[in-house]
Formats: C-alpha cells, sequence, structure tokens
C-alpha cells in the first residue's frame, strides 16, 4: 500500500469564516471520490487541526500501489475536484508519498 498525505495552506487574503467554509469544500469534494478512483482505499481531510499547526489543512489517503497513486493523479473526477475546490485556494502544498 501506498500512504498520499498532503498539507496545504490557504491564501492569506480570506477571512477565517471564508476559510472555514473552503476547507469544509475541500474536505467535501476529495473525500466524495472514495469509491470513484480506482485503486484509492481510503481518503480523510483534516481541517480542525489544534493551535499549534503550521498547515491549515491535510489530506491523508491510501492507495493500493503506487500505480493506483499514479492514476489518482490524472484521473478526471480528481482533477475536477483539485481545479475547482483546492488549487484556487491554496498558496502552499507539501507533499509526502510513502510505502506501508
Amino acid at each position: 500500500m501506498v500512504k498520499h498525505i498532503i498539507l496545504w495552506n490557504l491564501k492569506d487574503e480570506y477571512s477565517d469564516a471564508e476559510k472555514w467554509k473552503i476547507k469544509i469544500g475541500i474536505k467535501e469534494g476529495l473525500e466524495s471520490l472514495k469509491g470513484q478512483i480506482p485503486g484509492l482505499i481510503d481518503i480523510h481531510v483534516i481541517i480542525d487541526g489544534l493551535d499549534s499547526c503550521t498547515a491549515d489543512l491535510m489530506l491523508d489517503s491510501t492507495f493500493e500501489n503506487e500505480g493506483a497513486l499514479k492514476g489518482y493523479s490524472i484521473h478526471p473526477d480528481h482533477v475536477a475536484v483539485a481545479n475547482s475546490k483546492v488549487r484556487p485556494y491554496t498558496k502552499t502544498r507539501a507533499c509526502m508519498d510513502y510505502e506501508v
């Protein structure tokens, strides 16, 4: 199995209320992909980190293998969510992929 972890920070221009709404949209969009993409075993978006966090939200996803992760990255449903709910609102992204 392969874990795919992403940390994002939202753009500074948004108010706290706007950021919360954006985070909910990202969570709903990405978590809706479960069962839609071959090889995607599990997917969770964490939007309510502790005050000590340096990231606004985190994607924690699990794939059958590296090939499934590559397929996810170009799958039209994932690309649609990323382009409409994630990329327009984020300023930074950090990624860690690893085998488990």
